[in-house]
């Protein structure tokens, strides 16, 4: 489909992407063309305004800006939501309340990933579909009896958003719901949107490998960077850009955002994401401690910070290796020894256990995927006999098998190696997909 850029007369920072005219038509009755350079040509797209200094408002999400100045995308319609408690504009308010009470909109169905629309489920945990108790609208599970939206479900739904807060790495399962459902959607003949949200570790920053489409799962469906460096937005764009995905879609762009911002830098407030991300630097080292989940080493779970301590048992010599890995200089990060007692059902769950303390320096010099493959390597190397893989969980994880030949081996500098060359050139891949500065 020929690329153009279309902006409404109010502003309104809308963009359209696909590779069919079916959808996109709708909007030509209230659009007009702005020549503005030659954006992805498998694109319709409009010009994002320009953003007020962030300082005076902080970061607008999607969902403020579609009801401020986009509500023509959803006036008269049935609308399906994908959110959970992250969902909410700067006041607090959540999605779900925004768009029941917005005038000239039906809310008509709610969709929970994984976790569950509170984000209270554990993970991995099964979630059933409901009724939400406030509104009455049906809440149905897409981390249950199916991943997908399904047609039942989506039979009385015209337009289905997408407002979910991402952690930037891609074996997190939340973009990968918003694919399946923006293929479920055209499939269906309904429209979708993404109400775009910022990267929490920073939009501008790319890092560790490509995912191998052998050890493709829902921890990663589609070949990005481990640390992709995207906003849900931007991962829409490339994903159905590039021709990854089959589906149209429509982004609508946050306000005042800046790729090189932390979420601490936006002026919105943490919700933990998910029940282990409590805070921002356990967000920044999850792309790299999340490896230990494929392990017999526990991964944080259970403590009191969880992907920022790493421990064992047998990991009675927790000092030796933090001395270890600190005489490494890895930037940005510092290892100590510590023990935590851990709770059930995490890993040793009712055992106080050694546990060694990964502790952020500066974020904005820590390479988390090195950290987790270095700390795997400095472990296994002590404790061959009694480290033990899970199955295939860190090729599902890693995205490759050789994470698992390279702690085995010693070779890791030379994978790093290798996966900062894969980082590199996703990041070229990506840039024409960008929505922010």
């Amino acid at each position: 489909m020929r690329s153009l850029w279309r902006r409404t007369p109010s502003r309104r920072a809308t963009y359209f992407l696909g590779r069919s005219t079916q959808h996109a038509a709708f909007f030509l009755a209230t659009a007009w063309v702005l020549s503005c350079g030659t954006p992805p040509a498998t694109q319709n797209t409009a010009q994002a305004a320009e953003p007020a200094p962030a300082e005076l408002t902080g970061v607008i999400p999607g969902i403020e800006v579609l009801l401020s100045d986009s509500l023509h995308l959803i006036r008269g319609l049935r609308v399906g939501l994908i959110t959970n408690h992250s969902g909410r504009d700067r006041a607090g308010t959540s999605s779900i309340d925004l768009l029941h009470r917005a005038p000239g909109v039906r809310l008509t169905a709610i969709f929970g990933p994984e976790h569950g629309v509170r984000g209270v489920a554990r993970a991995g945990e099964k979630v059933a579909s409901t009724v939400d108790s406030a509104t009455g609208v049906p809440m149905f599970s897409l981390y249950g009896e199916t991943l997908t939206p399904t047609p039942a479900m989506l039979e009385n739904v015209d337009v289905l958003l997408y407002d979910i807060q991402d952690v930037g790495a891609r074996v997190y399962t939340y973009v990968w719901t918003m694919t399946l459902a923006a293929e479920a959607a055209k499939t269906a003949g309904k429209r979708f949107v993404v109400l775009d949200r910022p990267n929490p570790i920073r939009a501008d920053v790319i890092e560790g490998g490509m995912l191998e489409p052998q050890y493709k799962s829902f921890t990663g469906l589609h070949p990005v960077a481990l640390r992709y460096g995207l906003t849900p937005g931007e991962m829409a764009r490339y994903l159905i850009g590039a021709g990854l995905i089959d589906s149209d879609a429509t982004v609508v762009p946050m306000k005042n955002y800046r790729l090189s911002m932390w979420w601490d830098e936006t002026g919105l407030e943490w919700r933990n994401p998910s029940p282990n991300i409590r805070d921002l630097d356990a967000a920044l080292l999850y792309p790299g401690t999340v490896f230990f989940e494929a392990t017999n080493v526990n991964e944080g779970r259970g403590t009191d910070a969880p992907f920022k301590l790493i421990g064992a048992p047998w990991l009675t010599d927790a000092g030796a290796i933090a001395r270890e890995l600190n005489a490494k200089r890895l930037p940005g990060v510092r290892f100590d020894s510590t023990s935590r007692p851990i709770e059930q059902p995490a890993k040793f769950g009712g055992q106080t256990i050694p546990m060694i303390r990964v502790t952020v320096t500066d974020r904005n010099a820590v390479r988390p995927v090195d950290v987790g493959a270095h700390m795997l390597r400095a472990i296994y190397a002590r404790h061959a006999s009694e480290f033990r893989w899970r199955d295939t969980g860190i090729e599902r994880l890693s995205g490759t098998a050789a994470l698992r030949r390279a702690v085995e081996s010693g070779a890791i500098d030379s994978l790093l190696a290798r996966w900062e060359e894969e980082s590199i050139r996703f990041r070229q891949r990506v840039a024409q997909y960008r929505l922010y500065r």
